[in-house]
Parts: structure tokens; C-alpha cells; sequence
């Protein structure tokens, strides 16, 4: 079972992706366990203080070292992580989460989630993390729905999650194979004028699946040309 710890100065963001999502179903299903931590349990003085204006001056706080600090040595031991503990790090100067990162986090035993807030993180803080990840090429005010985001990807891909098995990810967008997903219809065959291939009415299970690769090849140098180009 996969254990998940999202660390957070705003925990009850993440009250309905627990409650509603496939996470929900995940975690019923015994496949993984999350526990969401609210960083200023570890915080600072009184008021639990967990940032601070930033040495040299400019625009807003930074989230100070004591609180992160104790805040992941609170789940894995000051002693630090072993080979099985991812500890993943939102921010947008990381590199860009993708499908094979998705893979190799839902084939570890433990990940922690550490979500920056305020203007970001003191530079020392990044020593606590294994990983640093984007989601994208654009600025949020928190790593929380990075984080969200992230775990829904591993998630889905821990064995008896989805229905259907191995075969209900297989031929995803950015599968192995690299490509965007064919296109796929159902009932009716024909709506408004715009009907479903014939190949996918034909039982040719052969042609069918000839189809489905020259669609997703197509799929994928038209709208994901920069994918097309590395295949």
C-alpha cells in the first residue's frame, strides 16, 4: 500500500478531493493511504509563525526552514528518508511533472507532498526534497491543487483502482508509446450529422486497432507537435 503525506499551510483545501475523488475510491479499496498535515502544527512562537520576510528585501514572505523541517522529519524520522520515500516539492522552478514521473511514484512505498505557499520556500528547505515538479509553465499562490494534481496521477495507477484493469491505462495519452489518445465514440452512431467511423463499427478488431494508432499519430503531430518530433 502506497502511504501519501501532503503537507499544506491550507489543509482543508483538500477536504472534497478526499471525500469525492478516486482518491476516495483508492483509499476504500485499501491501495493507498493519505494523510493530509497542516504545516502549522509545526509552526513558530504563539502564533505558529511559518514565514517570514526575506533577507536582502522584496515582495512577500518566505516559508522559514523550522516549521518544513519538522514538519517532514514528523513522517519520516530525523534520521531521513530511506530509498523507498519520495519526497516531492511543488514549485515552478521544477521540472515538469509527466505521465513516466506519475509511474514512478505509484511504485514507491512512501510520498510526501510539500505544498509552497507565500512568495515560496527558503532555498534551504529544497535539502528536504528528492524531487522538485511543475505542473506547468505558469505561477499559482499555492502547491496545493499542484499537489492534488500529482497525487490523482499516481493514484489511478495503483493496481485495482480503475475498472478494467492494466488494459483501462494502457493506451492513455502519454502512454508508452508516447502518443495522445485515439479518438473514441459511443451510442449513438450518428448525432447531429457527425457520424462514427465505420472502421469502429466493423468487428475488425485488426483494422480497428491500425485506426487507433494513425489517429493517435495524427492526434498527436496536430495538436502535440513537440511530442511528434522526440517519437
Amino acid at each position: 500500500m502506497l502511504k501519501i503525506d501532503v503537507i499544506s499551510v491550507q489543509p482543508k483545501m483538500f477536504a472534497g478531493f478526499l471525500t469525492e475523488s478516486i482518491v476516495a475510491r483508492a483509499v476504500a479499496k485499501g491501495a493507498c493511504e493519505v494523510n493530509i498535515v497542516d504545516l502549522r502544527d509545526f509552526g513558530e512562537g504563539r502564533w505558529r509563525k511559518v514565514d517570514d520576510k526575506p533577507y536582502g528585501g522584496g515582495p512577500g514572505m518566505l516559508m522559514k526552514c523550522g516549521p518544513w523541517f519538522a514538519a517532514v522529519e514528523s513522517r519520516v524520522g530525523t534520521a531521513g528518508h530511506g530509498p523507498g520515500v519520495r519526497v516531492v516539492m511543488t514549485s515552478p522552478a521544477g521540472r515538469k511533472f509527466t505521465q513516466r514521473d506519475a509511474e514512478s511514484l505509484a511504485a514507491a512505498e512512501h510520498v510526501i507532498f510539500m505544498c509552497g505557499h507565500y512568495e515560496g520556500f527558503d532555498a534551504r528547505i529544497e535539502t528536504l526534497a528528492t524531487d522538485l515538479f511543475s505542473v506547468g509553465d505558469f505561477v499559482m499562490t499555492g502547491g496545493e491543487l499542484a499537489a492534488a494534481a500529482m497525487v490523482d496521477a499516481t493514484v489511478r495507477l495503483l493496481p485495482g483502482v480503475l475498472g478494467g484493469g492494466p488494459a483501462a491505462t494502457a493506451s492513455e495519452s502519454f502512454g508508452r508509446d508516447g502518443l495522445l489518445e485515439a479518438p473514441q465514440y459511443t451510442k449513438p452512431p450518428e448525432f447531429r450529422g457527425m457520424k462514427v467511423p465505420e472502421v469502429l463499427l466493423s468487428g475488425d478488431h485488426a483494422k480497428i486497432e491500425s485506426w487507433r494508432k494513425s489517429e493517435a499519430r495524427r492526434l498527436t503531430e496536430l495538436r502535440r507537435p513537440d511530442l511528434a518530433e522526440v517519437l
